[in-house]
């Protein structure tokens, strides 16, 4: 299972980008954009996040999964078209050139911090 390769490398990306010289801080929220095409299962990777996100400043975070549908544009007729079945060829001319604009990201979009100093200071 990739996904929980994929949740270490989100877990070190999240925990690395605090800066050393805050204390008290706590990753509320993860914001992904996976691409359909990315080839993770939503739930394995958020079951896997939990396990890995204990003991870090992640730990009960919650991982906000938004899916990206795979986009393609003909380099034929330039349309462009969501992909929504397993057909790899231009809606419109019947090309098989064709360029993905989306559907393979796997992204963290955004962090959400709770400072615990910065509400005590409230």
């Amino acid at each position: 299972m990739h996904e929980m390769g994929i949740a270490m490398q989100i877990v070190e990306i999240a925990t690395a980008s605090i800066p050393d010289d805050v204390k008290n801080i706590r990753v509320e929220r993860v914001n992904l954009k996976v691409g359909k095409l990315a080839a993770v299962v939503p739930e394995s990777l958020r079951f896997c996040f939990e396990i890995v996100a204990q003991d870090t400043p992640l730990s009960g975070a919650e991982l906000v999964i938004e899916e990206i549908p795979v986009v393609a544009r003909c380099n034929h007729c330039s349309s462009e078209w969501t992909i929504d079945e397993p057909v790899f060829t231009c809606q419109k001319c019947n090309s098989g050139d064709i360029e993905l604009l989306s559907g393979r990201e796997l992204d963290i979009h955004s962090i959400e911090i709770f400072d615990e100093d910065a509400q005590n200071a409230d």
